[in-house]
């Protein structure tokens, strides 16, 4: 072989090497390049109302010394302990202490066999006064009611939103997404308009939130008291000038079992403190 053709070979076989050499090289940067667009892709870009307030409300919030929720729940952590008669039981000796209830609030609503139905987590409450305790059930937006949830739904704060995987659920769900979309009232705006399109704007000098569900009951710096998810959802259907559901109607827990599924895997955050 000729000095010229031995160069070619030799830098043929060496070119080879170095090929072979880097190919793990080229795939580790490929992989790591898949797993970066891939993490793209992925951004979670929803925001809990919590970071759209100013800093002062966020800092009652996040103080359970200076959030006026608490109070509620004060008085909420007395009515688990304190039987509602000389003869019924109280919820605490059903259920315990209050930390078996850890993981249930991040988990309604949910169905209920005997309805037939998903209820949340006030009916619940109010299902137990009825059928094992023999009360009377509270009335929506009922102090009571809202800080006996408040304490239950604090044993589950920082936990991510976990709606319930139970198949019957998916006809409900269906129904809640759509009234998400549905236009309504005399201004024909639907919820999606102003909460996903229209997050972040402004409505006069009030910022629009994404309306994420993350920390009912909340209290609420408008109302000077505690209020359900409920309440709010009925304040911003009069707002667009359209018949508020009931606040036990089927469609306001459809609407809820949606905005639930929307903020699935956000921290829950109750009680929240909102303006």
């Amino acid at each position: 072989m000729g000095g010229r053709q031995r160069l070619r070979a030799d830098g043929a076989a060496t070119a080879a090497g170095d090929v072979r050499r880097a190919a793990p090289l080229l795939a580790a940067a490929a992989a790591l390049a898949a797993i970066a667009c891939a993490a793209q892709v992925a951004v979670d870009r929803r925001r809990s109302g919590f970071e759209d307030m100013s800093p002062s409300t966020q800092a009652m919030q996040r103080d359970d010394g200076m959030n006026p929720a608490m109070l509620f729940v004060q008085e909420g952590e007395t009515l688990w302990r304190r039987a509602p008669s000389s003869s019924a039981r109280s919820c605490a000796s059903c259920h315990g202490e209050p930390a078996a209830m850890r993981g249930v609030a991040v988990r309604y609503p949910a169905w209920d066999e005997t309805l037939r139905r998903p209820v949340n987590l006030q009916t619940r409450i109010n299902l137990c006064r009825e059928r094992h305790q023999d009360q009377a059930p509270w009335p929506a937006e009922h102090a009571d009611l809202l800080a006996l949830e408040g304490f239950i739904g604090l044993q589950s704060r920082g936990l991510p939103i976990a709606p319930a995987t139970d198949a019957r659920l998916a006809p409900f769900l269906a129904q809640g997404k759509a009234l998400y979309h549905q236009r309504m009232g005399q201004l024909d705006l639907s919820c999606a308009q102003c909460h996903d399109e229209h997050a972040g704007g402004r409505l006069a000098a009030a910022p629009i939130p994404q309306g994420q569900a993350t920390g009912y009951p909340i209290y609420r710096l408008e109302w000077q008291a505690m209020g359900s998810l409920g309440r709010r959802l009925r304040g911003c259907m009069g707002g667009v000038r359209a018949e508020p559901f009931a606040g036990n109607s089927l469609e306001m827990t459809e609407l809820e079992l949606y905005l639930a599924q929307r903020a699935m895997g956000m921290k829950l955050e109750t009680p929240a403190v909102r303006p």
